[in-house]
């Protein structure tokens, strides 16, 4: 760890393009608009292509340290209508998060039941359910590796349980990828270790191992490709931590593909007209083959 210490002492630009840059674009707009439980925060939007057939899946579950207080889904709505117009089905997902409903357990099992929902809607909709990929951003990133690695969670943990839908790879831009290193090292944007500390709330659980519960690399391996992207400028989740857990996961035996992207900020990732998005997409189209 001394080699991430150094690495994030070091002084960078600051991200070309922040999350209000994005939302004061034109919003797009969903086919359906579908809850899954009865909290106002249980709901997903689904976007469906033009065209015959089913279609491959892309699960996004977007970021911003997990509280209320920051966007949710409406910032995955821009990288989801070019994905659709790819042909791509997008299940954009929202749940609930700190300072309204969720934490521990809530914000995994609305994560978990929102994309098992996915098997009940292919009923309806054209969906492909044998290609479907997992994509992440920031928190969002450690909630779509958590996702793919339910069926490791321990006997008798309060997440374990049900039938998880099997998925084609989990893509993390910029994830939060290890609660525990993020906790200790991670940037104040997202509140420090007070943060990590309210999702889990670990010392009003004793005998529970809430870290062992939700964070992906200490459930590794996941046993599921997958494609760890950070961004050279990113100052909330430096690719030091993407490198870190990268390393992690292949030691334990994973197939996990490593990229940086040079030029790129945290919000540059998810955003589909900057230069970036177009080193993201082709990942996402390549783990949906």
């Amino acid at each position: 760890m001394a080699a991430m210490v150094w690495a994030l002492a070091l002084p960078a630009p600051a991200s070309p393009i922040s999350y209000p840059d994005i939302l004061a674009r034109p919003r797009p707009k969903p086919t359906q608009h579908i809850t899954y439980g009865p909290a106002a925060d249980q709901f997903g939007e689904l976007w469906l292509p033009i065209g015959a057939g089913r279609h491959p899946v892309v699960v996004l579950i977007h970021g911003g340290c997990w509280m209320s207080s920051l966007p949710g889904l409406e910032l995955m709505d821009y990288a989801a209508e070019d994905l659709r117009r790819r042909g791509f089905a997008v299940w954009n997902l929202e749940y609930r998060r700190l300072g309204d409903g969720g934490g521990y357990p809530m914000t995994f099992q609305d994560v978990a039941q929102g994309v098992d929902l996915l098997r009940s809607l292919a009923a309806h909709y054209p969906l492909d359910l044998k290609h479907v990929v997992l994509v992440g951003h920031s928190a969002g990133g450690q909630l779509a590796l958590w996702a793919a690695a339910r069926r490791r969670l321990p006997h008798g943990s309060r997440l374990a349980g049900g039938d998880p839908l099997p998925v084609e790879g989990v893509i993390t831009l910029a994830g939060i990828n290890d609660l525990l290193t993020y906790q200790r090292m991670g940037a104040d944007t997202c509140g420090g270790p007070a943060t990590i500390n309210a999702l889990i709330d670990p010392q009003h659980r004793p005998g529970v191992d809430v870290l062992g519960d939700t964070s992906p690399a200490a459930l590794l391996p996941i046993g599921t490709v997958q494609t760890v992207v950070s961004g050279a400028l990113d100052l909330i989740v430096p690719p030091v931590f993407g490198a870190d857990y990268a390393a992690k996961a292949r030691k334990a035996g994973d197939k996990v593909d490593e990229v940086v992207i040079h030029d790129a900020g945290h919000f540059d990732l998810i955003d589909p007209l900057s230069d970036a998005w177009k080193r993201v997409e082709p990942l996402i189209d390549q783990r949906t083959q």
